[in-house]
């Protein structure tokens, strides 16, 4: 399959429907077919959504667009680790970060809430810190690039690999949908990329630093997140 073989629409012209018959032609195909396809299809109305704990996304799209956007929301919690990563994949990568960052610093949010929201009530923290700064940054572009996987978790294990989001009023493209851990490793060592050190230390789903634990050897990769806590999303991807 190559690219011209996917009707390339005009971004105004995308809607839920134009969604269904794209993902079922792009279910099988590599990713980077799939930042072939989303950069002819969009180019600079796409914007990279990326946590740092890997650096796979802004390698993948920045060396086929030079310059994109790549959005990090800057909680105001991360490991420094997270943020060092950020700031190495800017040096090297040919990308631009964009940080998303809350209405309020958290020091503002800890006089109006109460210090240590995240412990008290995660769905509003997350939905301050986390969800409402994506919101207002994706304003503008056509389509969004995650780097969610189905073997993420359980309540990813049905995720698209292209959809329309219809919270966001944007496409949303999923292109390492079908990988592993192994093709994860596999791309960040072909490439040498930057990495968030505290995946080798024990953290294989790395979030805000309060809301993140190490995982134990054979525990689900994601129980590390929010651990004790009824709570496996942060909001960004439910719609």
């Amino acid at each position: 399959m190559t690219v011209a073989s996917l009707t390339l629409l005009n971004p105004t012209e995308w809607n839920a429907g134009t969604t269904a018959e794209v993902n079922a032609r792009l279910e099988h195909a590599s990713a980077e077919h799939i930042a072939d396809w989303a950069v002819a299809t969009f180019g600079k109305d796409l914007a990279v959504a990326a946590s740092m704990q890997d650096t796979i996304l802004p390698h993948l799209f920045g060396t086929r667009l030079n310059g994109i956007d790549v959005v990090f929301l800057e909680t105001g919690y991360h490991f420094p680790e997270t943020i060092a990563t950020r700031d190495e994949a800017a040096r090297r990568l040919p990308i631009t970060i964009v940080n998303a960052t809350p209405a309020q610093t958290v020091a503002e949010q800890d006089a109006e809430h109460g210090a240590r929201l995240h412990d008290r009530d995660p769905n509003l923290c997350c939905a301050l810190r986390k969800v409402e700064p994506l919101r207002l940054a994706l304003q503008g572009y056509s389509a969004w690039v995650t780097g969610a996987r189905r073997a993420d978790a359980v309540t990813r294990s049905e995720l698209p690999v292209v959809s329309w989001d219809a919270k966001h009023g944007l496409v949303k493209i999923n292109p390492l949908a079908l990988w592993d851990d192994d093709k994860v490793e596999q791309y960040q060592v072909q490439y040498d990329l930057p990495r968030n050190p505290l995946v080798a230390q024990g953290y294989p789903s790395i979030g805000c630093a309060p809301c993140t634990r190490k995982v134990a050897p054979g525990e689900d990769p994601r129980s590390g997140r929010w651990a004790g806590q009824d709570k496996t999303e942060c909001g960004i991807h439910v719609n």
